[in-house]
């Protein structure tokens, strides 16, 4: 191993299906014997490394578990092509992801089984180690404390393609009421190029019937199959990975079922929560929940063309996809509002019939008369049990009637009599995007924007698939601590949750002051019947590991979309101003007033003032923040969106990371968003809600919109590395904590020689979400970095 030339850490992801919190899954590595150094490639290069003479690629990395109740059996297949002129003799090592954790497992190569020897962990850290000395790349770091396995060498030569499949089984961990699968699909970010084609496939099956499945990191896409089986699937080409693939399932006999995930990192501060929640599943015997759908259409003359062809075969989906109990009809306006009936209809063959003949005469001219259109809308909805969705679609500014923005949102307001659900479609770049978001804030609804070259009939079926079938309504939530206390919890995010849907779940993140066991009590109507559900909930002390650190960094994102929201609709404040410079420096959160935390040639003084929400940072957000005055036009359409996303943020990787087909430059996609309660949505369909395209080049940094052109940005200068944040200041990455400690007390750094006995000292020390953060250093760059209260200097 002293002759050791090139590690890939590639997505061979031997195996990840880790359940034990605060430990990482096991994870393959390729070894190249040669006897010249070869540089190890790097995700972003500074500059640009030479193509080594002898490389690889990987085709492909294809994940398949069946999961019964506790037990995985996993299959890994990763294909991979040796790319330069030469032999290669490889070797694979992958490391367990905690002692007796794999079971039955078997290694082959092109069809022939390798003896893999099992290294324990502190033989696992010499072989580590020798590969960082001789390499002097800590990219391995990470992975010490953990045992491994190792096969013999083998042989590839140019040109060729190996296979290599591994198999084994594995019992999961208990995460209280869910069970947790963790895949590590980053180790791919250490490859020179990207991931030909990634697909995880997990069969889930259960003895009690399967309630909430969440990934906090992908987006996934769950089809369930009866009761006790699912499958979830996540699939891309051309992709590079920036986070593992970790999946969360409950599975019990309850009617509704519902687990909390507790991250408290300091005890002396708030600690962080996530809630799930899956509504009661309708009786297939039972008759569909009843619902009032109104389908208020643009006719204007700016909604000529394509427009107008896609909004006529919106409401036609809309129109097929009643149930027979539902209520509906369609309001068409411009300058005139003219409804299919003067009354609701139900929903029966000859209505719908009716109905789509009078949607195929609709033709887009005049004016836009949004008040009138509303109005006359909020007038037909009924005093009933059913709840009712008002699908609104606009592409410009109202120009007839009513025309000021407030009285038309205090009008709708007024005239929402019956508690009226309000979704709205902003479609192009004209619509007026600040009044779309009066209103659905208003009216309990959610906005989505449209792009000139989107499908708007996609956008409206794709929601209207997800509403289809309201089961629970009118939802109330309540959190009692055990030892008394039932105002602990704050800052909820959404802070109102309205309804549940038939095979969607609720995900709401917050803040807590006090720690122990808890009762959740979710009530609302289910079939015009109220019905009140308890569940235990444990909210942690304190956390000693960063398994659950996702939570924080979903809670900041969705707090960054908030505080963006109150000043858009609101005004700008300081209080305000400053938090949001505080969470998007603390948490590597780019957005369009924080885009000084990609500057390079930042002090690292200043990055110290902007984590606590002042100096030049500040005055920089509160320029940029003014934008949020434009009404219209592309900017403020993109604002709009970019500010939806984060409210309604499913995971974190979705605001912090390219997502899946990310491509440089592209416009940002905010189609499919699911709405989860109308509260609890997230980034869905293509592109995870950031951005079309394909991947071309290796991309780990996180994206920022630019709200100009409307596009996704890759800033290489920030990395999120776990919860931790690292800004590039000359040379050196700059953890942000320590930033602050740096200015505070400019003596107080312990300078360390990167790869001295000192250094390795300091690597046995550490913990792994440690190493992982002095795992991201280059040769020829500096990191300072806060380790246990110290401050260290790795030069």
């Amino acid at each position: 191993m002293s002759r050791i030339a090139l590690i890939v850490r590639s997505l061979l992801s031997s195996l990840g299906v880790l359940l034990l919190a605060g430990t990482l899954s096991a994870q393959g590595v390729i070894v190249i014997h040669h006897p010249h150094p070869i540089p190890l490639p790097r995700p972003i290069p500074r500059p640009m490394p030479t193509p080594p003479p002898q490389s690889y690629k990987i085709s492909k990395l294809e994940v398949n578990a069946k999961v019964t109740d506790q037990v995985a059996q996993v299959q890994v297949a990763q294909q991979f092509t040796n790319t330069g002129s030469r032999q290669m003799e490889v070797s694979f090592l992958f490391p367990l992801p905690y002692d007796g954790a794999i079971d039955s497992l078997t290694l082959m190569v092109d069809g022939k089984e390798f003896p893999a020897k099992l290294l324990p962990k502190d033989k696992a850290r010499e072989v580590y180690e020798s590969i960082v000395r001789s390499n002097k790349d800590p990219a391995l770091l990470e992975w010490t404390g953990t045992g491994m396995f190792q096969t013999s060498v083998f042989p590839v030569p140019a040109g060729a393609s190996r296979e290599v499949n591994i198999t084994y089984s594995q019992l999961l961990k208990k995460d209280g009421r869910l069970t947790d699968f963790l895949f590590p699909l980053s180790t791919a970010k250490y490859t020179d190029r990207p991931i030909e084609k990634v697909k995880v496939r997990l069969a889930l099956e259960s003895a009690s019937r399967l309630k909430s499945i969440y990934s906090p990191t992908h987006e996934v896409d769950i089809q369930r199959n009866g009761k006790q089986r699912a499958v979830v699937t996540f699939e891309q080409e051309d992709f590079i990975p920036t986070s593992d693939f970790r999946l969360f399932f409950e599975s019990n006999d309850q009617k509704l079922s519902a687990s909390v995930i507790s991250y408290r990192p300091d005890d002396d501060e708030e600690g962080f929560f996530l809630m799930l929640a899956s509504p009661p599943p309708r009786n297939e015997e039972e008759e569909p929940p009843k619902k009032t759908v109104l389908f208020v259409v643009d006719r204007s003359g700016s909604m000529s063309g394509d427009k107008m062809d896609q909004a006529r075969e919106a409401a036609k989906y809309v129109l097929n996809h009643l149930n027979e109990h539902d209520l509906f009809n369609i309001v068409a306006y411009d300058s005139d509002v003219e409804s299919f009936r003067p009354e609701l209809q139900k929903a029966n063959a000859s209505s719908i019939e009716e109905a789509i003949g009078f949607v195929d005469g609709l033709y887009a001219g005049g004016s836009t008369n949004i008040d009138g259109a509303l109005s006359s809308a909020m007038k037909m909805v009924q005093d009933d049990d059913r709840p009712c969705y008002i699908l609104f679609l606009s592409d410009g500014r109202p120009t007839h009637g009513e025309t000021n923005e407030m009285k038309i949102v205090e009008n709708a307001r007024k005239h929402n009599q019956h508690d009226a659900r309000m979704i709205n479609f902003g479609v192009g770049y004209d619509v007026n995007s600040r009044l779309m978001d009066r209103l659905s804030r208003e009216i309990k609804g959610q906005s989505q924007y449209v792009r000139p070259d989107e499908d708007l009939e996609e956008h409206v079926a794709r929601l209207y698939r997800k509403i289809n079938a309201p089961v629970m309504t009118d939802v109330k939530i309540k959190f009692d601590l055990e030892d008394g206390g039932s105002h602990f919890v704050n800052r909820l995010l959404p802070k109102q949750i309205i309804d549940l849907f038939e095979g969607e779940q609720l995900v709401q993140v917050g803040r807590y002051k006090k720690a122990g066991k808890a009762k959740i009590t979710i009530s609302g109507k289910v079939n015009g019947k109220t019905e009140k559900f308890d569940f235990p909930a444990n909210f942690v002390e304190e956390s000693h590991d960063q398994s659950h650190a996702f939570v924080e960094k979903l809670w900041a994102v969705r707090r960054i979309g908030e505080i963006i929201d109150q000043m858009d609709l609101h005004g700008q404040n300081d209080e305000l101003m400053t938090e949001l410079v505080t969470l998007s420096t603390e948490h590597g959160i780019l957005t369009p007033y924080t885009s000084f935390l990609a500057d390079e040639n930042q002090s690292v003084e200043e990055l110290a003032l902007s984590r606590r929400g002042a100096g030049m940072g500040l005055e920089r957000s509160r320029a940029e923040a003014e934008k949020l005055g434009e009404t219209t036009g592309r900017s403020a359409f993109s604002q709009r969106d970019f500010k939806s996303r984060y409210q309604n943020a499913q995971n974190a990787p979705a605001a912090t990371a390219p997502a899946p087909g990310f491509s440089k430059n592209a416009p940002a996609d905010s189609a499919g968003q699911n709405m989860g309660g109308f509260g609890g949505g997230g980034f869905g369909g293509p592109g995870n809600g950031a951005a079309r395209g394909n991947v071309r080049s290796a991309v780990t940094g996180p994206v920022m919109q630019d709200t100009e052109t409307d596009e996704l940005k890759v800033v290489e200068s920030v990395r999120n590395v776990g919860n931790r944040t690292l800004y590039y200041r000359n040379k050196t990455w700059v953890e942000e904590e320590a930033a602050t400690a740096v200015e505070k007390k400019k003596d107080a750094v312990v300078e360390i020689e990167q790869f001295s006995p000192t250094y390795f000292e300091l690597v046995a020390k550490n913990t792994k979400d440690e190493n992982l953060v002095l795992s991201q250093q280059r040769p020829g760059e500096q990191l300072l970095v806060k380790l246990r209260g110290k401050v260290y200097l790795i030069k």
